[in-house]
Parts: structure tokens; sequence; C-alpha cells
């Protein structure tokens, strides 16, 4: 049977037969104590006082179930862990999970600058984009950021031409689409020149015109995995 060095703050408490390996290592940490004598029962008990918990600790023995435990916890805590995309969410940033969903937000913009990201999950490209897509949503709380997550909204996106991830989408009140494009975390500056391009101040004369006409009743057959940018 294995033996264990149980520790705390103030005293170690472990078996005869690992006290008589190690006695003379314990004896110098307290010279004022009397020398550990050999026992031959392993059921005996010793209470050894030490001058510093970190000389000793790495001699304990940790038992495999506590081990195991450990990892089992670390496991648990790592899977709790918020996806890449659902971290460092802005206020000015929202998730669209149906095409109803996504007509009804872009209606309700007003006149206030859209910007739609269409990602995947998988899409290493779109990882990479999304830090710098927060910073710029924290630098600029009047544009709207509509997260469209394409493995959630194939016949959509399809239905709007998004052949590549990531790809975005510019929207304003009357105006409706501005722009679409691809764009990769090298041609970063794209967005940002589309954004000085068209959030300026303006108003819209008439309802905000969206998308146009996109058929809700057609987009319900699965499509194809876009390419990565």
């Amino acid at each position: 049977m294995a033996d264990v060095v149980r520790l705390s703050s103030h005293s170690l408490r472990f078996s005869s037969s690992l006290i008589t390996s190690f006695s003379p290592t314990f004896n110098s940490f307290q010279p004022s104590l009397p020398p550990i004598q050999s026992c031959n029962s392993d059921k005996r008990v010793f209470t050894v006082l030490h001058s510093s918990a970190a000389d000793v600790a790495r001699l304990a023995y940790t038992p495999r179930k506590q081990l195991l435990s450990f990892k089992v916890h670390a496991t648990l805590a790592e899977t709790e862990q918020p996806k890449w995309w659902e971290r460092n969410p802005r206020p000015n940033m929202i998730d669209i999970h149906s095409t109803q969903e996504f007509l009804s937000t872009l209606s309700e913009a007003g006149d206030r600058l859209v910007i739609v990201d269409f990602y995947g999950t998988w899409c290493a490209s779109c990882r990479a984009l999304f830090p710098k897509l927060c910073r710029i949503a924290e630098e600029h709380p009047e544009i709207l950021f509509l997260k469209v997550n394409f493995d959630e909204n194939k016949p959509m996106c399809k239905s709007m031409n998004v052949k590549v991830l990531p790809y975005f989408h510019f929207y304003r009140g009357a105006d409706g689409q501005l722009e679409a494009f691809s764009c990769s975390l090298a041609k970063f500056q794209k967005i940002k020149d589309a954004i000085a391009t068209h959030n300026t101040a303006r108003c819209s004369i008439g309802p905000p015109r969206g998308v146009g006409d996109l058929d809700l009743e057609a987009l319900s057959a699965p499509k194809d995995k876009p390419t990565q940018a």
C-alpha cells in the first residue's frame, strides 16, 4: 500500500516507513527535536513539525484518485469557457439566428450603419479577424454589427450570395445595401475604409430598404459550406 503524506499548514502526517527513509532530512529541519526512531509498524503515525512547508512539499505523493479528479475538473473548466465567437461581445453586436430575425433587425436599425459579419465557427480566418471586429465595435458604438453563423443560416447566406468566409455586408436605412465583400485579417483596412465612407451624418428619406425582396419560403433547403477567404 502506498505511503501517503497529508500536508497541512503546520504539520505533516505520514507512515513510519516513509519517515524512516527521510529521517536525516526531517531532523535537519528542526535541530531541537529528538532524532526520529525507526519503527516496524506501518500503522503508527508520526507528527513532524517543520520550518517550511515548501521544503517538504516536494516529497508528497499524490494519490491517483486525486490526480484523476484534478484532470476531470480541469477538463470541465475548459469546456465551460465561451467559444471564440462568443467572447467579448459588445452591446452593439447581435447574433442572428433566423432570416426573420435578420430582416426585423435591419428594419429596426433606422439610419444606423449596419455591418453584417457572415462567419463560420470552423473558419480560421473568421477566428483571426474577430478580435479586431470587436475592437471596431467598441470604437463605433453607433454602428450595429450583426453576426450571422453560416451553419445556422445556410439557406439565407447562400441566397445572399455568400460564397466565401468571412464575408461582410454594409446596409444603411433607405440606401439599402451599400457594399458586399470578403475580407481577411491582412485586408482588414478594407473594413475601416468602408466605415469611413458610409458612416457619415445623413438622414434617409423613406423607410429602410434592407435586403429588398428576400423570399423566406425559398430558404428552406440546406446549402453547401463556403470556402475560406
